[in-house]
């Protein structure tokens, strides 16, 4: 059974179940696995061919033992799949000869968040129904985490989801997929603030133990360790597509709070030969410096095209912290709460060598952006069109690859549809939303405004009817 601990080491030894169901540790860490369980060659040439459910239910059953054996982690993965667009799940489409696009935005919301939080809802729901227990889900979005959040949670019974979003500062596309679903355990409440404020908020409410314990609050953001465990399956798909066995495939993935590119180091963990990960950032670069410097320092948030990016803060960038001093949760803790006082610290110069060994780094700013767009575009024939927060990765990627061999996957991390206005900026061409979603503008919203207070928050969810057991 594989055991979790806190970043922060002061919460103990957990379950996966317990993992879960909490979120976030309660010293304020994040859980990640005491010792890293590996998936042998042949498992994993086992799975060449083999199709995304199937791969999903190996990727993820080292993580779950205790709690989900494999055929019952495939059974749900069919399940959460089976309504995406593409049959391929995560089809890969070739660019140019070594670089390749992995389009994880066929799912019900239009972004690779559909990946984990279908998965993770009938987690939710199976380990809920066995424990006879309900939850309130709280998280924070920067736009795509929210609506597949609200989608996958949405109806099922013994939990509820409130979810903050920026206000103003996601697309229009991102708030309505969120705030038109009316199911009676969704609460959308738009903060006055950043997604750093919204996410602040969140963790502070999940750092009051009375609240914590009185909603019995879970997470579902990527400080969710099965999000993560969840999301390095396409990694391994992708991967063994390309022969990646025997030649190490790279990936360049679009990032902000440092979840998905890590979800990749995961899938290298786990045994899966990988070239290089490259951590691509907009004008919200904090990734991008520190991976070039060394100090980890927090800047003003700059609006940009690809909202869901514009992050100042990225919390999964703790459990890399956590490997890189050798499983020292003290030291974590302490340079976390440097940070939290000074919005800034910096590592010795080997812990950066050993940052720079397991991530490449870049950014791109709004010409780029638009540039990638374009290019694309027109390159294509008109037949490619990426999304604002793919085309950062784009530019990044180009910008490396004379320094990356084999080959090259870029993470396509939502359809352009969701991002219209910045597509027909940069290319001319407004990108329609697919059938399901054609009448988005036309349903009714609910959401309320809040100010950037927990208090306000607490007070909001405090308010909620309860759950029926």
């Amino acid at each position: 059974m594989t055991i979790y601990v806190s970043t922060r080491g002061r919460a103990g030894r957990r379950s996966f179940e317990e993992v879960l169901l909490a979120g976030l540790a309660e010293d304020g860490g994040l859980f990640l696995p005491e010792s890293w369980p590996r998936l042998p060659e042949a498992r994993l040439r086992a799975l060449d061919g083999a199709d995304y459910p199937t791969t999903t239910a190996a990727v993820t059953a080292p993580f779950t033992g205790g709690a989900f054996e494999e055929a019952e982690l495939l059974a749900l993965a069919r399940e959460a799949y089976e309504g995406f667009a593409h049959p391929a799940t995560a089809p890969l489409r070739q660019l140019d000869p070594t670089l390749w696009l992995l389009e994880l935005f066929h799912g019900p919301t239009l972004a690779f968040k559909d990946f984990a939080l279908q998965l993770l809802a009938r987690l939710f729901e199976r380990v809920l129904e066995r424990r006879g227990e309900t939850i309130t889900i709280l998280g924070a979005t920067s736009g795509d985490t929210g609506s597949a959040a609200i989608r996958a949670i949405a109806g099922r019974a013994r939990m509820r989801i409130v979810v903050l979003h920026p206000a103003g500062r996601v697309s229009e596309v991102q708030r309505r997929q969120m705030t038109t679903v009316a199911a009676a355990n969704v609460t959308n409440l738009a903060i006055e603030g950043t997604f750093d404020d919204c996410q602040e908020i969140v963790k502070k409410l999940f750092a009051d133990p009375d609240f914590r314990s009185e909603q019995k609050l879970a997470a579902i953001n990527s400080i969710n360790w099965a999000r993560i465990a969840a999301q390095a399956a396409y990694y391994v798909y992708a991967a063994l597509r390309l022969g990646g066995l025997e030649r190490p495939v790279s990936f360049c993935v679009p990032t902000g709070n440092f979840g998905d590119v890590y979800a990749g180091h995961v899938a290298r963990r786990l045994g899966l030969p990988v070239g290089r990960l490259v951590v691509a950032t907009n004008a919200n670069d904090i990734l991008a410096r520190f991976l070039a410097t060394g100090t980890y320092a927090a800047a003003t948030v700059v609006p940009t095209s690809s909202p869901s990016m514009d992050i100042q803060v990225a919390s999964n960038f703790e459990r890399l912290l956590f490997e890189l001093l050798e499983g020292e949760g003290a030291r974590v803790a302490e340079l976390m709460d440097r940070f939290a006082r000074e919005r800034c610290f910096t590592v010795s110069r080997a812990i950066h060598a050993r940052a720079r060994e397991l991530f490449e780094g870049g950014a791109a700013d709004e010409a780029a952006t638009r540039a990638e767009i374009a290019h694309w575009h027109g390159a294509t024939g008109g037949s490619v069109l990426l999304d604002p927060h793919t085309a950062v990765g784009a530019a990044v990627a180009r910008r490396l690859r004379p320094s990356l061999a084999g080959p090259l996957v870029l993470l396509a991390t939502a359809h352009p549809a969701k991002f219209p206005e910045a597509v027909e900026t940069a290319c001319g061409v407004r990108p329609p939303l697919p059938a399901h979603l054609a009448d988005l503008f036309e349903r009714p919203e609910r959401y309320t405004v809040l100010p950037a207070d927990p208090a306000a928050v607490r007070d909001a969810v405090r308010r909620l009817p309860p759950l029926p057991a």
